[in-house]
């Protein structure tokens, strides 16, 4: 019998509801479950196919090769962008996607339920990702609940990022220049501004990056982060954008935060625009802290990192 890989992913996908899987997880799963169809394609393709091993990656790269016609044939098939790419099976449109992602089940196999995340669980993991060698940036949540809201209804809409970072540029540096850079007024830090979605889709993109460019223009470098971001045409979107705003895209890593990846690099601004930080400190209380704690870090030239734990 010959494998109908297209029929097994999806048959695979749609007994998943709200799963996703990387094209290796798929193919080892077919690989598992059809023993005899497997054994069949590895006998027709001898000359390249020799291994168990091989035949996996070979499934791998069909399945990953033959995703946009798929994707055709089945627009119930989505996938993510990042490396690697995930599949998933969505009856929803773009937009009901949207409006149920505080509903989306982000899974491994490693679990036997779905396990929900709500927006304000991904800010930790975040900050985790933004702790690595590759970032050391200290993060700390913005919590808009802490506002005054003087402005009145709608007066402070898209005007807090969910999360503000520092950046120490002097942490490799020996402590005798760390000085010599002190007394002389360089720059020793860059401030960054994070706001967050758990998906991105070509329903919200638009509307998401520009949230983004209003609550992160103060900052040397802004960032749209998702857990999700779905399909090319939104990271093609998302890189148009970039290019005329500056604002970067992290996709974010639930369940190895370590291993997020910067999909489009944030442009940096030269200066702070600090005319909008006061805004932000005379309507939030955390966001005049978060200066507190930039300022005792230019004072003393060293960074308080338990200041920055447990920012939820």
């Amino acid at each position: 019998m010959a494998l109908s890989l297209r029929q097994r992913v999806v048959e695979r996908l749609q007994s998943l509801p709200d799963t996703q899987q990387t094209a290796r997880e798929l193919a080892q799963w077919i690989f598992e479950q059809f023993p005899a169809e497997c054994a069949v394609k590895k006998a027709g393709s001898a000359s390249y196919i020799k291994t168990d091993d091989d035949l996996v990656q070979q499934l791998v790269a069909e399945i990953s090769g033959s995703r946009p016609r798929w994707q055709e044939m089945h627009p119930q098939l989505k996938t993510t962008e990042g490396r690697p790419r995930h599949y998933y099976w969505s009856e929803l449109d773009a937009t009901a996607e949207v409006a149920a992602a505080e509903g989306v089940a982000l899974v491994t196999s490693d679990l036997p339920e779905p396990s929900r995340l709500r927006e304000h669980a991904l800010y930790p993991l975040l900050a985790e990702y933004l702790l690595t060698d590759e970032q050391r940036v200290y993060a700390m949540r913005i919590n808009e609940k802490r506002s005054s809201n003087r402005a009145g209804i709608g007066g402070n809409e898209w005007l807090h990022p969910d999360l503000v970072g520092l950046e120490d540029l002097t942490a490799d540096w020996m402590s005798d220049l760390r000085d010599c850079v002190r007394v002389m007024g360089d720059r020793r830090a860059r401030l960054w501004s994070f706001e967050i979605k758990l998906l991105l889709n070509r329903s919200n993109a638009r509307k998401s990056f520009f949230q983004a460019v209003s609550n992160s223009s103060w900052a040397h470098f802004g960032y749209l982060v998702a857990a999700t971001v779905e399909g090319d045409g939104t990271l093609k979107e998302l890189r148009m954008l970039a290019a005329a705003h500056g604002i970067g895209v992290i996709q974010l890593d639930v369940q190895s935060p370590t291993e997020s990846q910067i999909l489009i690099p944030a442009r940096e601004r030269s200066d702070v625009d600090w005319d909008m930080c006061n805004r932000l400190t005379a309507e939030n209380a955390d966001f005049a802290e978060f200066l507190g704690r930039v300022r005792r870090f230019h004072q003393t030239g060293e960074m308080a990192a338990r200041e920055w734990e447990a920012n939820e």
